[in-house]
């Protein structure tokens, strides 16, 4: 009885490891978390505005919006993808506009020293 304690326990420990490694691997090879937000919209205190994901579809994209008269009119926005960012209240702030630099700040088992953003 006490043999098949002991062997339930040392396959627990056994696959709870494998469980720990394969998060620690699957973690490095995952894109950042990351928000569409028009770089024309930074606030020193609240960050960059989030924009629709849309916007970030093409680097420079229109969005339409009634004129005077009722012509329409079209507004040029600088949306952006920014990655690893605080966000609150619709704005973004502390990421990076690098991929890269955020998957360097890396997760649980990454490599990397990791740096600020901005």
């Amino acid at each position: 009885m006490a043999e098949a304690r002991r062997r339930l326990r040392s396959s627990t420990v056994v696959l709870g490891g494998m469980g720990v490694v394969a998060a620690a691997l699957t973690s490095c090879g995952s894109d950042p978390d990351r928000r569409c937000v028009d770089r024309d919209s930074y606030d020193s205190v609240y960050g960059y505005k989030v924009v629709a994901d849309k916007n970030c579809k093409s680097s420079t994209s229109g969005s339409s919006a009634a004129g005077k008269g009722g012509r329409t009119t079209t507004r040029k926005t600088d949306a952006a993808w920014y990655y690893d960012a605080d966000v609150s209240h619709g704005r973004a702030d502390s990421g990076t506009f690098s991929k890269s630099e955020a998957v360097d700040r890396g997760g649980f088992g990454c490599s990397g020293s990791g740096s600020g953003g901005g």
